[in-house]
């Protein structure tokens, strides 16, 4: 789908699947309560962001309680800080992997 890198996190937390048990800081919850969630970053550009969703909802819809949720967030720069590169150049993914492969390959 031309998607260049994702994050994918291991978090905890509660929803539909549980609930909270004690106060802290006037919110109520318990640590022992929260579930195992994965967390998925994907940072696409405007024209992919479609796809990308019908792509989730295909491959990760079971129509159960913890499905899981979408959220869509604009991004409004993208820094590289090991060069100090801006916008499109620092969203090009140079440097990594793929120049490696392809300098290794010739």
């Amino acid at each position: 789908m031309g998607i260049r890198g994702v994050t994918v996190s291991d978090v905890r937390g509660f929803g539909a699947q549980g609930g909270s048990t004690e106060r802290h800081g006037g919110s109520e919850f318990s640590e022992d309560n929260f579930v195992a969630k994965v967390k998925m970053e994907i940072v696409v550009s405007k024209d992919q962001v479609e796809a990308v969703i019908d792509k989730i909802l295909e491959e990760a819809r079971t129509g159960e309680i913890g499905d899981g949720k979408i959220f869509l967030v604009p991004v409004s720069d993208v820094i590289r800080v090991r060069t100090g590169e801006r916008g499109e150049k620092a969203e090009r993914m140079t440097g990594g992997r793929s120049d490696m492969s392809a300098t290794s390959s010739s």
